[in-house]
């Protein structure tokens, strides 16, 4: 059995180290702007992590339920 889970860890490990290598060149630093820093895919970067999502809770306060949280705190307007 132990021999099985090693296995699995193994070929699992190899995998993903796999898929990381293939994935790598995603984000290459071109040589004008290397000295700045600045990514050839910054625009989808930039697409990839402003989605839509965030941007809709951005202005939002951090509740799980407004209503709930509002009648405990402020009982008064209720």
């Amino acid at each position: 059995m132990n021999i099985i889970f090693i296995l699995w860890t193994w070929v699992v490990l190899i995998k993903s180290l796999i898929l990381e290598a293939e994935f790598e060149n995603t984000a290459k630093v071109n040589k004008q702007g290397r000295a700045a820093g600045v990514l050839e895919n910054f625009d989808e970067g930039e697409m990839y992590s402003e989605h839509a999502l965030r941007k809709f809770v951005r202005n939002k306060r951090p509740e799980i339920m407004p209503s709930i949280n509002s009648f405990f705190a402020d009982p008064q307007k209720n």
